[in-house]
């Protein structure tokens, strides 16, 4: 898959294909990574990409001109059926399940924006659609883009060593990940779940789901609100909330 994100800072946004998983992938090929800076086509010396905005107030916005031969120009670098998305708090959340919607195309462009914003006409006139990643304030959209690059990366064919990693992540299933352990088999006095150790694979999956569960439950209790539990799920839930009752194991 290639990722292209149009950006004003494309040493920051380059690093993210040097480190790491994705680093990997970009040298093995699962994965490209380019950038377009809108600076390469302003039309003055000075290389300028920001203006005053109409109705005044605080800050500079991103012109319509550079911007937008930027995003066309990064556009010819992907296949047919790719998409163009604009970072911005207006945005859909990004989430998992969005990730996923994204790993099955064949590119994705990302528009990082800086000052207060970018021209609301290249909005509409060239994303596809626009993305968040949180409510919050960034100073611009490489860190969601390069958020964005990372997630989806790890979802391709060929990223991760191991194909099932990504399926037991975190959110993969809807449900927070459980808790894990490697040697040795007690630090100051904590030791690993001895289910752990059983070498009992069908205890160590009901384990697993249980702790997933109950996590959830626990710090993330808006996702089980929009999932339909199995009879297991229900049961192990069961079970882990009456364990914390009563003060007992895991």
């Amino acid at each position: 898959m290639r990722f292209e994100v149009v950006t004003l800072f494309p040493e920051l946004v380059a690093s993210v294909g040097r480190c790491g998983v994705v680093g990997r992938a970009v040298e093995r090929g699962a994965v490209q990574l380019g950038t377009t800076d809108p600076r390469d086509f302003a039309a003055d010396p000075h290389r300028t990409v920001d203006d005053r905005p109409y109705g005044g107030g605080p800050g500079m916005v991103m012109k319509v001109e550079p911007l937008r031969s930027a995003i066309r120009a990064a556009r010819a670098q992907l296949p047919p059926g790719s998409r163009t998305v604009v970072l911005s708090p207006q945005g859909r959340v990004f989430d998992q399940r969005v990730a996923q919607e994204y790993a099955a195309l064949p590119g994705l462009l990302l528009v990082a924006g800086r000052y207060e914003g970018i021209d609301e006409r290249v909005v509409r006139m060239e994303a596809d659609e626009t993305l968040t990643v949180g409510d919050y304030v960034l100073s611009g959209g490489e860190i969601p883009a390069m958020l964005v690059v990372d997630v989806v990366a790890r979802l391709l064919p060929g990223v991760l060593g191991d194909e099932a990693s990504a399926a037991e992540d975190s959110f993969s299933d809807g449900l927070l990940d459980c808790p894990h352990y490697t040697r040795p088999e007690e630090v100051d006095g904590l030791r690993v779940p001895g289910v752990l150790l059983s070498g009992d694979h069908a205890a160590i999956r009901r384990w697993r789901l249980k702790q997933a569960l109950g996590r959830t439950w626990q710090l993330r209790p808006d996702l089980l609100a929009g999932r339909t539990l199995s009879a297991e799920e229900q049961g192990l839930l069961a079970e882990y909330i009456a364990d914390r009752a009563t003060g007992g194991a895991d």
